[in-house]
């Protein structure tokens, strides 16, 4: 496992159709087959192209790894899923190469100058390594249970899980909890939330050169939404009147209230202000 090299084997590709947003192509440009079958059963489930998009990558990842090893996908053993487990949580997370001038590079373990607090380092973050095992079973899964892949899912459950009634001494006045533990899945650690002090968001908020960016900062750190959820709103999402703005949540595609602060509304005012008579009017138009 010390001396493995993984290459950079095959790509995903965006293909801006909304019934096949995106697809796994190796070297020679070939669709790989079995993940296109599984990406239509996500689809099908209802899952948005980002969450394909995410799962995609998990995939991706997980071929490059079978190419490095010489194991076919229908071929694999959990002896190969337990070694990329390991490789996985060891290795050095591959990144883009941009043309920017150098930047004094920290060292693993190294304090973030704002936040005071160590770095990750380089390799794949808990919660990444954490979603790939996830991935991996659900996409054994879906192909054993069509015949079309091995017998046994090369990421099983946990053995716990596997053995008996899960949980044996559940209380029966008690609610279920999800139960999700596979037998390659580490733990992972309750992180303190992420911020940076007061002083310095002050002075990121006094340098953004737009009343917009404002009101969008102001909406982001006041609701606690996603980006893309935020900048999916209509004008008709928009209630200041209660203080409340409305958006499409990401995994459930369900439309949810949320509370913002007056700042952000006073921003999004002054914004509305700057712009009046120069953008489209209506219910259904962006804010």
């Amino acid at each position: 496992m010390a001396a493995l090299v993984v290459p950079r084997w095959g790509r995903l590709v965006e293909t801006g159709d909304r019934y096949e947003p995106y697809r796994l192509i190796d070297p020679e440009g070939a669709v790989v087959e079995p993940v296109v079958v599984y990406f239509q059963e996500l689809l099908a489930a209802g899952k948005a192209p980002s969450t394909v998009r995410s799962y995609g990558m998990d995939l991706l990842r997980w071929w490059r790894f079978l190419q490095a090893v010489d194991v076919s996908w229908d071929r694999a053993t959990r002896r190969e899923a337990r070694d990329f487990s390991c490789w996985i949580q060891e290795t050095v997370k591959p990144r883009k190469i941009k043309a920017k001038a150098p930047r004094a590079v920290r060292g693993a373990g190294a304090s973030n100058p704002v936040t005071g607090k160590p770095s990750t380092g380089s390799g794949y973050a808990p919660a990444t390594v954490v979603h790939s095992e996830t991935v991996l079973r659900r996409f054994y899964d879906v192909h054993r249970d069509a015949g079309t892949g091995p017998l046994l899912n090369p990421f099983p459950l946990d053995l716990f899980r596997r053995s008996g009634r899960a949980p044996p001494h559940h209380n029966p006045m008690d609610g279920w909890r999800p139960e999700r533990v596979g037998r390659y899945r580490p733990s992972l650690p309750r992180r303190i939330p992420r911020s940076i002090p007061e002083a310095w968001f002050n002075k990121l908020f006094a340098a953004l050169p737009s009343n917009r960016d404002r009101a969008l900062v102001a909406f982001w750190i006041s609701t606690g939404v996603r980006a893309s959820e935020l900048i999916g709103m209509r004008q008709r999402d928009v209630d200041p009147g209660q203080q409340l703005i409305s958006v499409v949540r990401k995994g459930s595609r369900a439309v949810q209230q949320v509370p913002a602060s007056a700042d952000a509304f006073v921003w999004l005012r002054l914004y509305q202000q700057e712009v009046q008579g120069q953008i489209a009017r209506g219910r259904t138009q962006p804010v």
